[in-house]
């Protein structure tokens, strides 16, 4: 399996600290708000790389913190009057259930910022000790980034550059030795939440906070970090500079980062008001299709989101589960045969195989979830070519086991919920059938469209008729 490394600007071929487990650190969101769909996309991605992972048989141990305490966290509960901590409380709960809507594993563990403060002081504490940063007169630490010799290594970025013109991206204060070192802790401010520090009363920086949560869950160097391309600098490389000085050891052996999300080609960003929730997509489209769309694109790439690219996500998917309904009735229908399967029936589920192997050739190559989706399609092609009401019921459980295999990798349920119609549908359903089979064309029409204005759509097939809510 091949994975980019941002360290090294390549393609390497993954081999774990220690072999059949995987340690994966992923950056979780700051929770002030309702997760948007830039959120949801490192969530899709890295969730699909884990659910690979166990595909193929590794251990892997995964975590995803929430960042809890933050100044847009302080600054909501401003505006409402609460304690930030309700803030953070309330929509860490509204973040999993859009997580579970877009069918996301919960994390090995998902670690709070606040939790940990404890961790983070002594590791301050550890490398004011070793000179890699110092407290100021005014109570704030700052890292002395001059001090590690290999800082910018992540963003292929220099201190000589920062220096010389890169102001956007310097911290500004009057009490640092060097305009470019960043903060560690910082001193309270009237109405902010605060812990006790040997430096006075305060909180953590935002980059100590991962450094600490990866440490304490996963140890000093970890397999995988990963996390969007936004956070490459300064987060993720100042993270490294924490952690290595620290530790004296590798971070991180592999980065992975997605690319940016845009919104009908242009930034996402709420004064532009093409600012999207999860929530807000939610009551348009199932999240599923969200899913499949997000996978649609190779992860690294620039991803465009409109209305009519979801619709397309939305048709693919359907045209999937389409196929896996079928395969469903075909074995419900009385003429399914109940036997095992034939000679034929087994040599036409030999060939599957070669879709499985596409798929996993898509995966092991740094997670290429563009081509995995493509393997999927010539599956289904290949299974609506070679099925009917003939086949054996073994034949069509096992292509339906095959499908619903690689869909679980991607995070896509092809297994529907069966719905229960009303009474009087139903029986409008069968008044149809019955007016079909007298000839009355007429009436079995007018039923449809009866039907259809209660939100119900039929497709007459060889096996009798199906329905689906539109």
């Amino acid at each position: 399996m091949k994975i980019y490394n941002t360290l090294t600007r390549q393609k390497e071929e993954f081999v774990p600290i220690e072999e059949g487990k995987v340690r994966m650190y992923v950056c979780g969101p700051t929770v002030y708000n309702l997760i948007h769909i830039g959120n949801a996309r490192p969530m899709i991605v890295f969730d699909t790389f884990r659910r690979y992972l166990e595909y193929k048989g590794y251990e892997v141990r995964f975590v995803s913190n929430f960042t809890d305490v933050d100044d847009k966290i302080i600054k909501k509960a401003q505006e409402e009057g609460v304690d930030a901590g309700e803030i953070s409380s309330r929509y860490i709960a509204e973040c999993k259930k859009d997580m579970e809507g877009m069918n996301i594993l919960p994390a090995t563990v998902h670690p709070l910022a606040t939790q940990e403060i404890d961790g983070m002081i002594e590791m301050i504490r550890t490398l004011i000790d070793k000179g890699f940063a110092y407290a100021a007169a005014d109570g704030t630490v700052y890292y002395r980034t001059g001090k590690f010799a290999s800082y910018g290594k992540l963003s292929h970025k220099n201190l000589e550059d920062l220096q010389a013109g890169h102001r956007d991206i310097k911290v500004t204060g009057d009490l640092k030795e060097e305009p470019f070192d960043f903060v560690l802790w910082k001193p309270k401010k009237e109405g902010e939440p605060a812990w006790e520090s040997p430096w006075g009363q305060g909180r953590p920086g935002w980059h100590i906070e991962c450094s600490v949560m990866s440490k304490k869950y996963l140890g000093d160097t970890i397999d995988i970090h990963a996390g969007g391309e936004d956070l490459i600098f300064p987060h993720h490389e100042n993270e490294i500079a924490q952690s290595e000085a620290a530790s004296g050891k590798e971070f991180s052996r592999y980065w992975m980062h997605n690319g940016f999300l845009n919104i009908d080609n242009q930034k996402m960003s709420k004064s532009l008001g093409n600012f999207f929730t999860v929530r807000e997509i939610a009551q348009k489209y199932d999240l599923q299709v969200l899913r499949f769309f997000m996978l649609s694109a190779h992860y690294r790439s620039p991803l465009n989101f409109s209305a009519e690219l979801m619709d397309a996500a939305a048709s693919g998917l359907e045209r999937i589960l389409t196929a896996a309904e079928q395969l469903k009735r075909l074995q419900r229908a009385d003429t399914a045969a109940t036997e095992a399967m034939s000679a034929k029936e087994a040599e036409l589920y030999e060939g599957t195989g070669q879709f499985q192997q596409k798929f996993e050739a898509a995966m092991e190559d740094d997670c290429n979830t563009a081509d995995a989706v493509s393997a999927i399609f010539e599956l289904v092609k290949y299974i609506n070519t070679n099925v009917s009401s003939e086949c054996s019921a073994s034949y069509l459980q096992q292509l339906y086991d095959r499908l619903e295999e690689l869909c679980r990798v991607l995070g896509i349920v092809i297994e529907q919920k069966e719905e229960v119609l009303d009474a009087d549908i139903e029986k409008l359903i069968q008044e149809r059938q019955q007016a079909r089979k007298n000839k009355d064309f007429a009436r079995a029409d007018q039923i449809r469209e009866e039907l259809a204005a209660k939100g119900i759509t039929l497709k007459d097939t060889r096996e009798g008729v199906t329905w689906k809510r539109a």
